[in-house]
């Protein structure tokens, strides 16, 4: 379920909307523009516009310099993970996922797409075979765990970035209630189900450090195997494809010795909210907040800022 206080719709739902695009009698149309000079659409994202005629979306590469937040904290985070304390709830988040994606698809990866993501995070991460097997087990119930539940809260950051929040805990009310305490000491608070969902992609999202390779390359690559954009994000590319491409773009990049620094099924945003100074850290400072949460998974924010401002939040 997803659900913010008493309001709750079906995750499926939720997710099935997402991919979908808009609600019921809107349309897309491509770089849509400014509103209200607050936010800005993403290169390569088609954006909504309101009620009209749907136009199918098409692949496009884009190189435009919209530099994305959550792509920059994705890198940095990465680096700060280094350390065993930041290492351990990497592990459990992981361990929490392979869980939870066997219970829903099964233990086999061939089959179960969403698994198989899960297992290339694990590695990654330089998990054990052991722990990866027994979590899985504990997803198809063929060894005893604690009983967990997915869901997915949305809420506003500072500036009015729209937020979503995916979960997975064995106790909804408590997690509701950490995640109110979080949202308001860092001047978010949250919001109805369905006021920030809209505003987001359901797709495939790669992450590649730059000094990995040059731009021909990652677009020869990329392109070929099935994305839909490359994007320069300052330190990283930031590669987004349908999500029934993530494997198959994951694979192409590693067969060329390219190791990205995370690649999964994401919620890409629609347009980006631009924050500085204040409101840039202290938006930095309520993902890190969200992030230290054994529940929290992923936060989903659509913010722009200067990888100086993020730098600055972490140092502070």
């Amino acid at each position: 379920m997803l659900s913010v206080g008493s309001e709750s719709v079906e995750l499926a739902n939720f997710c099935r909307s997402a991919v979908d695009g808009c609600p019921k009698g809107g349309s897309w149309s491509r770089d849509a523009g400014t509103e209200a000079g607050a936010t800005r659409a993403a290169p390569g994202v088609l954006d909504y516009r309101g009620k009209g005629e749907f136009t199918a979306p098409a692949i496009f590469p884009r190189r435009d310099n919209l530099m994305s937040g959550h792509s920059k904290w994705a890198t940095i985070k990465h680096k700060k993970a280094a350390t065993d304390a930041k290492r351990g709830k990497a592990f459990t988040k992981i361990i929490r996922e392979l869980t939870i994606a066997a219970r829903v698809g099964g233990a086999d990866p061939v089959s179960n797409p969403r698994l198989r993501t899960a297992i290339a995070a694990a590695k990654n991460e330089n998990m054990p075979n052991d722990n990866i097997e027994r979590a899985v087990l504990r997803g198809t119930g063929q060894l005893e765990g604690e009983m967990l539940e997915e869901a997915m809260f949305e809420g506003y950051g500072p500036g009015g970035v729209g937020m979503l929040v995916a979960v997975v805990t064995s106790n909804r009310n408590r997690t509701v209630g950490e995640l109110r305490h979080l949202m308001s000491k860092n001047g978010g608070n949250m919001a109805e189900s369905g006021a920030v969902g809209w505003m987001f992609h359901r797709k495939g999202d790669i992450i590649v450090p730059k000094e990995a390779a040059d731009e021909e390359k990652m677009m020869g690559i990329v392109l070929d195997a099935g994305a839909e954009d490359l994007r320069d994000d300052g330190s990283a590319w930031e590669v987004t494809t349908p999500p029934e491409s993530l494997d198959k773009v994951r694979d192409a990049l590693t067969a060329a010795g390219i190791k990205p620094t995370t690649a999964e099924v994401s919620f890409v945003p629609q347009n980006y909210v631009k924050l500085a100074g204040q409101q840039a850290q202290q938006m930095i400072r309520l993902i890190e907040a969200l992030e230290e949460s054994d529940d929290v998974q992923h936060v989903y924010a659509n913010f722009d800022v200067d990888e100086s401002e993020i730098h600055a939040a972490v140092a502070s």
